[in-house]
């Protein structure tokens, strides 16, 4: 099938040093505001939280220590939870980068395309952020009225969004929105199927880091192979 094979050309790219330089990128970026955010926080603890406090009954309690190992617990649950899609708005900021990589690998006959401004990335990063996580709110009431199907669910309604995301904004480079939007209409399904192999990931640990890099190259190849 072509969209496996889209996938198998984007996989054998992982090892290109600019698909490995966005990801370091995008991961360290990641890192930084989390440890940023973990430090800040116990630097105000300490700052403004008295070193411990005396109780009746209890003694005295080490309040700087019990709010260390809380924050330290909740940086780490932050971390497998917001990893992703914290990575996948840095990792916004450099589509252009990860296409034009592809295209030149396996496209170089095409022009070079206008990349996006600053801001216009930013725009585009943040808006699929707050789609994913309202369309996963509003998922999370399907989740808890049916446990069993959760998995599926999850599956559909990620591989729905990446797809449709991913594949619009790829298009978009080089079509303009409203020809794009044409185009993913006419292929719908494809790119939904596309998306759904691309959501398999994101509930996995680690890895999941590595579906908005797979995602954009995938899509581009998808979009040449149907543009033709």
């Amino acid at each position: 099938m072509n969209l496996f094979s889209d996938f198998a050309k984007a996989l054998s790219q992982l090892s290109d040093p600019k698909f490995l330089w966005i990801l370091i990128k995008a991961v360290g970026l990641s890192a930084v505001l989390f440890g940023g955010a973990y430090f800040g926080i116990i630097w105000l603890a300490v700052t403004v939280l008295p070193g411990s406090i005396t109780l009746p009954w209890l003694g005295t309690i080490p309040i700087g220590d019990w709010f260390s190992a809380v924050a330290f617990t909740g940086a780490l649950v932050m971390a497998v939870f917001l990893m992703f899609p914290v990575a996948a708005v840095f990792l916004g900021f450099f589509l252009e980068d990860i296409a034009d990589a592809v295209e030149t690998k396996y496209y170089p006959h095409l022009p070079k395309v206008s990349p996006m401004s600053f801001g216009a990335a930013m725009g585009e990063a943040l808006r699929f952020l707050m789609i994913m996580i309202i369309a996963n709110l509003f998922a999370l009431f399907i989740y808890f009225a049916s446990t069993l199907l959760a998995p599926v669910i999850f599956y559909i309604v990620n591989g729905f969004l990446l797809g449709r995301e991913y594949f619009q904004l790829v298009a978009a480079r080089r079509l303009g929105a409203k020809a794009a939007r044409k185009l993913r209409k006419a292929h719908r399904w494809e790119i939904w199927f596309a998306g759904i192999l691309m959501a398999v990931p994101l509930s996995i640990p680690v890895v999941n880091l590595l579906v908005p890099l797979l995602g954009v190259a995938t899509f581009t190849h998808q979009f040449h192979r149907l543009n033709k």
